[in-house]
C-alpha cells in the first residue's frame, strides 16, 4: 500500500491513479468512510487525462488509528504533508462533507500556492453547530445522538444511517443495497475512537476565517434536500463568503448525490475545472 508518514509518526493511506505529470485533482472524503468513496470520480478524471489522489483521513479507511490529533487542524495538516511530499502543483481540491471542512482548513492554515481550484461537496462549513451567532445550524444534541449512536453499536448506526445519507427514506427512491453496503463496509474498517473525535471535528469547527482565505475558483455544491449537511446553514452561507464562488444546487438531491447523481456530478465537477 502506498503511504506517507507525517510528523507526528501516522501512517496515511493513499491511492495515485493517473499519468502522474498530469495536473493532479485531490479528493477529501467524508464522515466515517475513506478514499474509496472516490473511486468512481477518481477513474473518471483519470480517463480525461488528470492526476487523481485521494486519501484515508487518520483513523480512517487504511491509514493508522490514533488515539490523539483526530481534529480538523491535524486533518489538514495531514492533507498538506501529503501534498507535498507528493510535490503537488496547481492542484483541484475536492471535498465531500467532512472533506469540504477538511480542504476548507488546508487553506486557512496552508494558503493556496499549491492549489488552482477548489470544490467543496456537500461540504459543512462554515459551521454546522447551532450557536447565537449561528442560529441556522443544528442543535449540539443532534451530534450526541450520533456520538451515542456510534459508540453504542457503529456498526447497525452506520446501516441506518445510509437511508438518510442517499436520500433512501424518500418517495420514489430506488435503494441500492450495494451503496449502502459499501459504506457500511468503509465505515467499519475506521477506528472508534478517532470517529468519534471526528464528530466533533465536523461538527463544532468554524471555517468563516479560513474561508475569508479563498482566492482561488470555487465552486460550492450541494443538494437541496441534503438531510446530513442543510443546505441552509452550510453552502448557502459559503458562497456568500467566498469571493466569485459557484453555486451549484441540485434539486431534491441528497447527502450521498457523489454517488446516486454520479454521472451528473462529474460533468458538472469537469466543467468547473474545465471553465
Amino acid at each position: 500500500m502506498a503511504t506517507i508518514t507525517t510528523k507526528d509518526g501516522t501512517r496515511i493511506f493513499f491511492k495515485d491513479w493517473g499519468a502522474k505529470d498530469a495536473q493532479p485533482i485531490v479528493f477529501s472524503h467524508g464522515w466515517p468512510l475513506s478514499a474509496d468513496a472516490w473511486d468512481a470520480q477518481m477513474v473518471f478524471f483519470a480517463a480525461h487525462g488528470f492526476r487523481t489522489i485521494a486519501h484515508d483521513r487518520r483513523s480512517h479507511g487504511r491509514s493508522d488509528q490514533v488515539w490523539d490529533n483526530n481534529n480538523m487542524d491535524q486533518y489538514a495538516d495531514d492533507l498538506a504533508e501529503l501534498i507535498t511530499a507528493l510535490d503537488l502543483k496547481d492542484a483541484i481540491l475536492v471535498g465531500h462533507s467532512t472533506g469540504g471542512g477538511e480542504v476548507t482548513r488546508y487553506v486557512g492554515r496552508h494558503g493556496t500556492d499549491r492549489v488552482a481550484k477548489i470544490a467543496l461537496i456537500g461540504a459543512v462549513p462554515p459551521l454546522m453547530l447551532k450557536t447565537e451567532a449561528n442560529p441556522g445550524g443544528l442543535p449540539l444534541e443532534v451530534f450526541d445522538g450520533i456520538r451515542k449512536g456510534t459508540f453504542d453499536n457503529r456498526s447497525q448506526f452506520f446501516k441506518d444511517l445510509t437511508i438518510p445519507f442517499y436520500g433512501y427514506n424518500r418517495p420514489g427512491a430506488v435503494v441500492s443495497e450495494g451503496i449502502r453496503e459499501g459504506f457500511w463496509l468503509q465505515g467499519m474498517m475506521g477506528g472508534l475512537k478517532g470517529q468519534l473525535d471526528s464528530i466533533r471535528a465536523f461538527s463544532e469547527s468554524d471555517f468563516h476565517a479560513d474561508l475569508k482565505r479563498f482566492d482561488k475558483p470555487t465552486l460550492v455544491l450541494h443538494g437541496d434536500d441534503d438531510q446530513i449537511v442543510p443546505i441552509g446553514a452550510s453552502a448557502l452561507a459559503t458562497a456568500k463568503l467566498v469571493p466569485h464562488a459557484e453555486l451549484k444546487v441540485y434539486a431534491g438531491a441528497d447527502h450521498g448525490l457523489t454517488q446516486t447523481h454520479q454521472d451528473r456530478f462529474n460533468a458538472d465537477l469537469l466543467a468547473f475545472i474545465k471553465g
